[in-house]
């Protein structure tokens, strides 16, 4: 495995990868790695010759300066840990080298990114599409791997691709999940032991409420999670939308979509975790 950062030095390899042959997946992340990005660099390898993982905090997707500052940042960690599951190349890129100026760029990333996280975090998706953007120029992978515990990011990332006309095809994998349910996520080692013990509950609620489907109407079912949730301190629903998995758009009535999905924002004390579920 080879640590690459710079721009040049990575389009230098992989221009000579590709000489050969050999066609490139491309997993982007943030660092602070788990079993959640290992299963998607495991999918990478599987379905390509050369896998390359970059891990970059990236400023422009935070609109809360002091979660950018707390965000755990774990290099040598991470690249232990990409060794082990075969990673060829990880791209560790400074902030000048992604921002060498600011990216003035506003995309219009039309209404998938307009609801809940578009809603709650102003900037955020612009934050994604900027350097998720700058990433693809610099990979030019020929597919991109993405956790579906971010749902409403993939939406987002596939309008990008759609409008930029990028030729990156995006693989969205499944959740991950610890042993008691919670979805795998860096920010879950900011809780304390008494928060972790109890943020379990966001993804035993969510399955819970899928046997009130559909005897329940839509709205009956997000106030009943909704409810369940705020019930027990230190849990705090942000939102809990139910939505088309298409449109990403709030549905009112179960045969408005063939494809139900239900999207939570919950703070366990200050931390904000994110889940979601498929009815």
């Amino acid at each position: 495995m080879i640590t690459i950062h710079s721009i040049n030095e990575l389009k230098t390899f992989l221009s000579g990868e590709r000489e050969t042959g050999k066609i490139v997946g491309f997993v982007p992340t943030m660092g602070a790695l788990h079993d959640g990005h290992l299963s998607l660099v495991k999918q990478c390898k599987k379905e390509n010759d050369i896998c390359v993982v970059s891990i970059f905090v990236n400023p422009t997707q935070f609109n809360d300066r002091n979660d950018f500052k707390t965000y755990p940042r774990t290099l040598d960690n991470d690249c232990r840990m990409l060794e082990q599951v075969r990673c060829d190349c990880v791209f560790a890129p400074s902030e000048d080298e992604m921002y060498p100026e600011p990216d003035m760029r506003v995309f219009d990333l039309g209404p998938v990114a307009a609801v809940m996280e578009g809603e709650k975090r102003p900037g955020h998706f612009n934050g994604v599409a900027q350097v998720v953007s700058k990433l693809f120029d610099a990979v030019m992978p020929d597919s991109a791997y993405f956790g579906e515990k971010d749902f409403q990011q993939i939406a987002v990332i596939r309008e990008m691709v759609r409008q930029l006309r990028l030729p990156v095809h995006i693989v969205a994998c499944p959740v991950v999940r610890e042993k008691d349910g919670l979805a795998m996520s860096s920010r879950n080692t900011r809780l304390t032991p008494e928060q972790r013990q109890i943020a379990p509950l966001i993804a035993r609620t969510l399955k819970e409420s899928c046997t009130f489907v559909p005897s329940k109407s839509v709205e009956e079912v997000e106030d009943w999670v909704v409810n369940t949730l705020n019930r027990t301190p230190p849990l705090r629903v942000e939102y809990y939308t139910i939505v088309d998995g298409n449109t990403l758009q709030p549905v009112k009535n179960w045969n408005e979509t063939t494809e139900p999905v239900g999207c939570i924002t919950v703070f366990c004390g200050d931390v904000r975790l994110i889940d979601n579920i498929k009815y």
